[in-house]
């Protein structure tokens, strides 16, 4: 078989005299990878990260595809950095282009020693610093598909970065092996296919070196596998959810492995019917959870509400995701807030807690299993869908910073104790014991009409005064026992910047580019939202001129509800806001507050 010939243009430092060349070594480095809708470009960037993690790198994988099965561009980007990292970096060493939109829109996120790698199959590309192979040629003949020209330009990209052959074979054989021997042979067939190719061209080979870290000792994982683990592990057992783009995969993974902790999985027909299974569950005395996005969390507000006034405990999972109506469901937002703070008709106590790394994500999933049960009342985990589906790396979960709180529960021994039994009996912690049924002896009443101590429906003004307090007060009484913040920067810096969730990614970064420009800042992330940790916030806001709140939604939500809860710190607060459904890059946070790049 005759190889095609490669389209590429010679790269000035090899030109002329044969002198030796020392390729410049990248100590963060960023690969883009675009095409259409089943290309492969997630896998392209799913074997390079693990590369990188094999040489100890910090990893993050992002992506941005459409909402349907094939077609459509697609892209994902990969960056290895000896510095932990969380965003996306701005700029791109090396784009991998399987159709010209690819290039179209990546050239301009291109370093200025950036390269273009591309599929000439079907166009060619006049750039100087481009290369074009005939991926889909090349390795359609003797292994009879195209598709395996992503992993033909895996092995192009590990010629150019000077890869170790033996780990980039390594690699391949650890993501192909389970798919079986024909999978994996043909797979490890394109990889040299595209080795062989890139070794060809004059100049290609090592045109940059990747330098080693030392995050040897850490996991790839994404926000939904890290909430599903915290479910498990915190005594979850019983969850139901209808497929939701971006909260799917919770429950695929929990579907995977519950089971084996004798945990129930269901797939409801609907949100509706999801989140009243779980308040039944949870009714019948399991640990549960539901994960939906803005959509499906509209239909569930109603059963949400249902819960707050019955004090049944439930958590839900909110994945937000480019609203309203269908938005945009692969696309990243923050626009869930005022929702959840206002949650439902009438007025009950909610807990919205917010992690920003996938390690938070199996804390708070856990210690919010703890707070519902222990308070009686809905939790919302808000999550997003950079959070959500982007894979970073994370130190390993630490199991034993888990612990199971099931609140003031009655056993059958307590119960036999008893001369009465009040489900909704008041207290001076504003807790309830709570037996569940089928204990020995007990018999109580459970609605979500106003209702006395024993659960009967009544309408007497004072006690509705009196059951209104106790659960609106339970936000008050659980105040010390939710997330607290995190405090990032120097403590005497007059800048301050609020973020959270996946936005304290980009803004942790910042902080450093910042730093290096002389600009001091301290930076706030709140893990609790609601209700808002104002002992936690007015002390930040008191200690700096002004504070930036950066956000991703249009109205800054969260900045709205910092004014409305402390009316006094007005004139210091600055909305900072991006909604165009990609996530912060750091140099726009450092644009934002500097007024320019």
């Amino acid at each position: 078989m005759t190889t095609p010939a490669a389209k590429t243009t010679p790269i000035p430092e090899m030109s002329g005299a044969a002198a030796p060349r020392t390729p410049p070594q990248l100590s963060d480095v960023s690969v883009m990878i675009g095409g259409q809708g089943g290309d492969g470009t997630l896998t392209v960037s799913d074997l390079l990260g693990r590369y990188f993690r094999k040489r100890g790198l910090y990893v993050y994988l992002s992506r941005n595809v459409l909402s349907r099965i094939r077609g459509g561009h697609a892209d994902a980007s990969v960056r290895g950095s000896r510095a932990a990292v969380a965003a996306v970096k701005t700029e791109v060493d090396v784009l991998v282009a399987f159709d010209k939109e690819a290039i179209e829109i990546g050239k301009g996120e291109l370093a200025a020693h950036g390269y273009i790698l591309y599929d000439s199959t079907t166009f060619q590309v006049d750039l100087p610093n481009a290369t074009g192979f005939p991926f889909a040629t090349l390795v359609g003949g003797p292994l009879g598909q195209p598709i395996f020209k992503n992993t033909a330009a895996y092995g192009a990209l590990s010629v150019i970065f000077g890869f170790d052959p033996t780990e980039t074979r390594a690699v391949i054989e650890e993501r192909f092996k389970r798919r079986g021997g024909e999978a994996l042979e043909k797979n490890l067939k394109a990889l040299e296919i595209g080795r062989k190719a890139a070794l060809e061209t004059p100049g290609l080979a090592d045109r940059f070196s990747i330098a080693d870290g030392d995050a040897h000792d850490f996991i790839m994982t994404t926000g939904n596998q890290a909430a599903a683990m915290g479910f498990v592990v915190g005594g979850g057992r019983f969850f139901a959810g209808y497929p939701i783009t971006p909260a799917t995969e919770i429950m695929e993974y929990l579907q995977r492995y519950l089971p084996a902790f004798h945990g129930v999985v269901r797939q409801a027909e609907d949100e509706l019917a999801a989140v009243n299974m779980i308040i039944g569950a949870s009714y019948a005395g399991a640990r549960v959870m539901t994960s939906t996005s803005g959509p499906g969390l509209s239909l569930m507000t109603e059963g949400i509400g249902h819960a707050g006034a019955a004090e049944i405990p439930i958590v839900i999972a909110d994945c937000q995701r480019v609203g309203p109506s269908t938005g945009q469901p692969t696309r990243h937002e923050q626009s869930d807030l005022s929702h959840l703070a206002n949650l439902g008709h009438g007025e009950f106590p909610r807990f919205i807690l917010a992690p920003g790394t996938p390690e938070e994500c199996f804390l708070l999933t856990a210690e919010a299993l703890n707070l519902a049960e222990r308070w009686r009342l809905p939790v919302i985990l808000l999550l997003d869908e950079a959070l959500c589906q982007n894979a970073t790396t994370s130190r390993r979960f630490e199991l034993d910073k888990v612990h199971i709180d099931r609140g003031e529960r009655l056993t059958g021994e307590a119960a036999a104790a008893l001369t009465q039994y009040k489900a909704y009996a008041f207290s001076e912690s504003g807790r309830s014991a709570y037996a569940p049924p089928g204990t020995p002896g007990i018999w109580a009443e459970i609605t979500g009409n106003e209702h006395d101590e024993w659960g009967h429906v009544n309408v007497n003004p004072t006690n509705r005064v009196r059951m209104m307090k106790k659960r609106m007060e339970k936000m008050v009484k659980a105040r010390d026992e939710l997330p607290s913040a995190n405090h990032f920067g120097s403590t005497d810096a007059k800048i301050g910047i609020i973020a959270f969730g996946s936005t304290i990614g980009p803004v942790r970064e910042a902080h450093g580019l910042l730093t290096a420009k002389g600009t001091a800042v301290q930076i706030l992330q709140p893990r609790t939202l609601f209700p808002v940790p104002v002992h936690e916030i007015d002390p930040f806001l008191k200690s700096v001129d002004v504070c930036y709140v950066i956000e991703h939604n249009y109205t800054g939500q969260f900045a709205r509800l910092l004014r409305e809860t402390m009316p006094w710190h007005h004139t210091k607060l600055r909305s900072l806001t991006k909604y165009d459904g990609t996530n912060f890059r750091a140099p726009q946070v450092v644009a934002g507050i500097q007024g320019g790049p």
